[in-house]
């Protein structure tokens, strides 16, 4: 029970698994948040190009309402959120990105001092003219 017990509290404490609570926590008090900002700026803003406000439009079909206007909202609160995340992951990936040197690639190409075609950079003989290259620049 002791060896189940100290397994458990060093999976519960990895950074990632609470890096994963924190994020669940202020998703959803970012949710609530752009939920307020639909529900009290943004509808009423589009309701007043309806009459009764954009949530109380609906179809009646038989003696079943369709609240068709409610479902827009909440595809609306969908692409906000999707949008404001997206701002935040780039403006992240942005900082974090800060002060890192970009790894330069060894070339992998060298040009023919005879003929100018690109060649191996360890060819030893140019396989275009068929001359023989200097040696003592050859990678290894």
């Amino acid at each position: 029970m002791k060896n189940f017990i100290k397994e458990f509290k060093e999976f519960a404490l990895k950074g990632n698994v609470m890096d994963l609570a924190v994020g669940v926590i202020i998703g959803g008090a970012f949710s609530s948040l752009v939920t307020s900002l639909i529900d009290n700026i943004i509808s009423p803003i589009i309701g007043c190009f309806s009459t009764g406000g954009f949530n109380g439009l609906h179809i009646t079909i038989g003696k079943a309402n369709i609240y068709y206007g409610a479902f827009i909202m909440d595809i609306i609160n969908f692409l906000i959120m999707a949008l404001v995340i997206f701002i935040i992951v780039k403006g992240i990936n942005k900082l974090t990105s800060i002060g890192k040197k970009k790894e330069e690639e060894a070339p992998t190409t060298k040009t023919c001092k005879y003929c100018q075609s690109e060649i191996s950079i360890n060819a030893i003989k140019c396989p275009n003219c068929t001359s023989m290259l200097d040696t003592s620049d050859i990678k290894k």
